[in-house]
């Protein structure tokens, strides 16, 4: 086991993500900003804001230690209360301007629950999800296929099993909806062992950029509308409620004394909320709605598992 190694990577992650969406902004840069815990630890911020394709996004990097557990933490796992943790992840989140353009969460990060004289108990998590304001189903199937490809030297049911993760999760019970097209999702995996699951980690980390750059070049020109633009505010606010109301590693942070503005630095910009509000028949948004933002087997390969 060698947290070093893992930390390593992150760091670099961090750092290839950045360059990559800088230069496919052209226009903005990352600002960075490096910040200490009192408590342990610490992490590096990095935000892009108001660019020529990306309104607001954040890259961030943190390693931080504590003396007790968070109880977001220790819920479905309270044999490990008491015990001090260390937590590393780079965490992104990319809000285009362009309403064509979906945003895109992804996140990697490992977490080591220590006691004296005792082996750590360890485990990784992380994936990607991605979430249109309208529904091109080319960008759905591309990313779901670079999803199974980061999956697919894990074992034949991977995918599988963290795309249904991932639909479950990113899930608003309070609407009934889900918050976009998926991807994958797991969480307190250690099963394989340190280096094969650390081996993951990189897959899933360097398979966002082939999942996303080509998306985001595709939809960063494409004309729209101000009734368009308000749309995409409006679906904004599921982001917003997801994150702030279930999403685990937002309370990770909170409960962890972590520093807020990078935890919330995953909130877009610019949101509205409209009281009552359904989109009219017919439409491109009703159509999101009624019918691209339901879990679906993009690949055709659900039925091939029982085979």
């Amino acid at each position: 086991m060698n947290a070093a190694e893992v930390e390593g990577y992150l760091r670099a992650l961090q750092d290839k993500i950045c360059a990559t969406l800088e230069q496919i902004d052209d226009c903005a840069t990352f600002a960075t900003e490096s910040w200490d815990r009192p408590e342990g630890g610490g992490g590096i911020s990095r935000v892009l804001a108001e660019g020529d394709v990306i309104e607001k996004g954040g890259v961030n990097f943190s390693h931080v230690v504590g003396a007790g557990m968070p109880a977001s933490a220790t819920e479905h796992r309270p044999e490990l209360a008491g015990r001090s943790f260390r937590a590393m992840g780079v965490s992104l989140v990319i809000h285009p301007g362009n309403p064509h353009a979906p945003t895109s969460h992804a996140n990697v990060r490992l977490f080591m629950a220590e006691k004296p004289d005792e082996d750590p108990v360890w485990w990784m998590g992380g994936g990607f999800d991605l979430t249109p304001y309208y529904g091109y189903e080319e960008d759905a199937i591309h990313w779901h296929q670079t999803a199974k490809k980061v999956c697919d030297p894990f074992g034949q049911d991977t995918y599988l099993r963290f795309k249904q993760w991932c639909d479950d999760y990113f899930y608003l019970p309070h609407r009934k909806e889900p918050r976009g097209v998926g991807g994958l999702f797991y969480d307190d995996l250690n099963e394989w062992g340190f280096e094969q699951t650390f081996a993951f980690m990189r897959s899933v980390g360097d398979g966002f950029l082939d999942a996303y750059t080509p998306i985001l070049e595709r939809r960063k020109d494409t004309p729209f509308s101000e009734a368009q633009r308000q749309w995409q505010l409006y679906r904004r606010g599921r982001y917003v409620e997801f994150n702030l109301v279930h999403d685990r590693g937002t309370l990770f942070g909170l409960q962890t004394n972590g520093r807020t503005e990078a935890i919330l630095m995953s909130l877009p910009p610019l949101v509205r909320w409209e009281y009552g509000y359904s989109p009219a028949d017919g439409t491109d948004e009703a159509r999101l709605m009624a019918d691209f933002l339901r879990p679906r087997d993009w690949l055709g390969v659900e039925g091939l598992a029982a085979l």
